[in-house]
């Protein structure tokens, strides 16, 4: 992974409008699984503290498996295939439980379930998050380059402005990870700000 700068928020301080959006960090990332995120250790130190900071503002995603090989629609049947020893079925349930140094925060901090990468289909968050009026998300999680991506991606086009945690993502490709904060910083600018943990917790008061 190449060395991260911290860079400041373009924009200003962050405020009472703001949300922590925190991506998949479950044990079945953490752990000895097909889908194991080498990173976590990494980054969980930095997520934990921004929870820490604002657990009620904090909204967890999971990501839920197919139930069995071959469920859902399309190319997410094939998937199910290829990773049929991370279905429900074959998975011990505990696996898909937030990572234990997280879940402490809930409540307040609230729990978002979802069966594909975005964490807006179906999951009524952007409903929930209109509902305390929030139109500015922190984002930090698992993977930088497959949920958090469509995590980003889904609030830009809802109209959030996105402040991504960059020692607060993890993923099991560092060469996507790098790629993608490459992309933020030079076709996303608009929209998605990227600095360090630091900066995030100096920078949010209410």
């Amino acid at each position: 992974m190449a060395e991260t700068r911290n860079e400041e928020l373009r924009y200003g301080p962050l405020g009472r409008s703001c949300a922590h959006l925190c991506v998949d960090m479950q044990r079945m990332f953490a752990e000895k699984t097909d889908w194991h995120t080498p990173w976590m250790p990494r980054a969980m130190p930095n997520v934990r503290r921004i929870v820490e900071a604002w657990p009620a503002r904090t909204w967890f995603t999971r990501f839920i498996p197919a139930r069995y090989p071959g469920e859902g629609r399309g190319t997410w049947s094939q998937y199910s295939k290829r990773w049929s020893g991370m279905t429900l079925e074959a998975l011990d349930p505990d696996l898909v439980e937030l990572m234990p140094e997280l879940a402490e925060f809930v409540p307040p901090a609230e729990i978002v379930d979802k069966r594909v990468y975005s964490p807006w289909l179906e999951t009524g968050l952007d409903a929930r998050l209109q509902a305390r009026g929030i139109d500015t998300l922190v984002v930090s999680g698992c993977e930088t380059d497959v949920c958090v991506l469509a995590a980003v991606l889904g609030a830009v086009d809802r109209g959030y402005r996105i402040v991504v945690a960059i020692d607060a993502l993890c993923s099991s490709s560092d060469e996507a990870h790098d790629a993608l904060l490459t992309l933020y910083r030079s076709r996303y600018g608009q929209q998605v700000e990227t600095v360090q943990t630091e900066t995030v917790i100096r920078e949010w008061t209410e």
